[in-house]
């Protein structure tokens, strides 16, 4: 399976060779950490996409949806703390000038030791990192780095800088009049989605009639300057959050802190990933403006890392937004509040934040999905294949329609067949190549059902359905393809 580690690089190798992920401006020798999304990733992207939106808009009947611009006013980013404080600790190696984030710098050495044997010491040089991490404490960082003897992977030498911060946002300038100021024009790329949610709250709030509790959702690209992006679509500069925001009385934010914790992991497990892959990692260090935060984590073939963060971010975001804006981000609530017999009257919500990245969500599903299988078949000899064994219910392509021969009347069966499922769900047709080989193919792409149109159907109306997962096949009637599908997708 991908999820082991050795498999890795055939997963990604896979994810090109069948249209799912490409190097960003390949041709052009590629843009790091930057990739783009073929014909198939698209699909499934969207799939996972629609399928989180589906449950959080439509499946809930407190929470709807809004479409933010990446644009925002630059006090937005001051009032969120991120122009000042939207930064990770980074060191510099002297020799190689190859910048690296700190904490990133020492699970690499973690790593190492953990392969060769020193367990003990990996998870004491870790346990001392976030230790420091939680204190601010950069002199100590770089004296752990030093004492173990770090080493760049370029210079092989432990040659570093002190540890300094580096802001993460993109900026840019807006607008087409020149300034001889440059900040008097500059905006930033959004370093997440959160915000533009924020700002609108009372715009949604009014226009919906919204009541508290109440929640708002959003998926958007957000963008940023990582120094060191790493293990392929898990850590970009261009990525693609889904966020919800979910609006509470003070005082009730541990109730609904638990509540989405355990609601998102069901959510991950609806998605066919196993409980077993999947854990809870409480922050050692919170947030400034956070009383709770906790990670969900799964375990990918570079080991456990988070898929989704939940946090109660209590009235930070909007009270800064109060107290920048001058405009009022108050509620008010004519429920009584049974310890006083009185109305609660006006507050500032507290905020329960959701947060998956889709990138990362999108290759948690197909390094699961990725398997390579052997066998033996009746006559003693091996068989095998690359298969993709992606939930049907999100698969890129649903059905894959394959006449048996290019004449006979066959293919004008499988395109009437085709016609009539191609609005109802994704399909794919074929005719060349041997049966065997489309059927590899669509294994590989993870189709996971096949429709083969032979001489018998033209006698009886029957076809030949294959499942993916299992190789099975069996015959149904023509008539019954649409209705099965639509029912295994469901």
């Amino acid at each position: 399976m991908a999820n082991e580690a050795n498999n890795f690089q055939e997963l990604i190798s896979h994810c090109k060779e069948y249209g799912y992920i490409f190097q960003s401006s390949e041709i052009y020798d590629g843009l790091s950490a930057v990739y783009d999304y073929g014909q198939n990733g698209a699909q499934l992207k969207k799939n996972i996409r629609d399928y989180w939106w589906k449950s959080m808009t439509q499946l809930h009947d407190n929470i709807v949806g809004i479409d933010a611009a990446i644009f925002m006013h630059p006090t937005v980013w001051k009032a969120s703390g991120h122009v000042d404080n939207f930064s990770d600790p980074m060191i510099d190696n002297k020799d190689s000038k190859k910048r690296y984030r700190v904490d990133h710098l020492i699970e690499g050495f973690a790593d190492e030791q953990i392969a060769i044997g020193n367990e003990q010491l990996a998870k004491d040089v870790l346990a001392s990192m976030d230790a420091l991490l939680t204190k601010d404490d950069y002199v100590g960082l770089k004296k752990l780095i030093e004492d173990n003897k770090i080493k760049c992977a370029i210079s092989k030498t432990s040659n570093w800088t002190d540890v300094r911060q580096f802001n993460l946002m993109f900026s840019t300038e807006f607008g087409a009049v020149a300034s001889d100021n440059p900040e008097d024009n500059k905006v930033y790329l959004r370093p997440e989605t959160a915000q533009g949610i924020f700002v609108n709250f009372l715009n949604v709030q009014k226009t919906g009639r919204m009541k508290i509790p109440f929640g708002i959702a959003q998926t958007g690209k957000a963008f940023r300057n990582e120094i060191v992006a790493r293990q392929f679509i898990f850590r970009m500069r261009e990525f693609e959050q889904m966020e919800m925001q979910f609006f509470i009385r003070p005082g009730s934010q541990m109730e609904w802190y638990n509540y989405w914790k355990e609601t998102r992991k069901k959510w991950h497990e609806s998605l066919g990933i196993p409980a077993e892959k999947l854990r809870f990692h409480d922050h050692v260090k919170l947030a400034h403006y956070a009383d709770a935060a906790l990670d969900i984590e799964f375990e990918f073939p570079f080991g456990w890392k988070e898929l989704e963060g939940i946090h109660s971010r209590t009235d930070f975001d909007l009270s800064q937004h109060q107290t920048y804006s001058k405009k009022k981000m108050q509620y008010f609530d004519n429920d009584i509040d049974p310890a006083t017999g009185k109305a609660y009257g006006n507050y500032v919500p507290y905020v329960l934040e959701t947060s998956v990245g889709l990138d990362r969500l999108f290759l948690t599903i197909i390094s699961l999905a990725y398997a390579e299988e052997k066998w033996l078949k009746e006559d003693g000899t091996e068989d095998s294949r690359v298969v993709l064994k992606i939930p049907a219910k999100i698969a890129p392509t649903k059905l894959a329609i394959l006449p048996l021969l290019k004449k006979d009347g066959l293919p004008e069966i499988a395109k009437e067949l085709f016609d009539s499922c191609k609005e109802s769900f994704h399909c794919f047709y074929e005719e060349k190549d041997a049966i065997g080989k489309r059927y590899r193919r669509m294994d590989a792409v993870g189709t996971p059902f096949c429709v083969t149109i032979d001489h018998q159907t033209k006698e009886d109306n029957t076809v030949t359905i294959r499942y993916r997962d299992t190789m099975t096949q069996e015959r149904i009637a023509l008539k019954d393809v649409k209705q099965l599908i639509t029912e295994k997708i469901s």
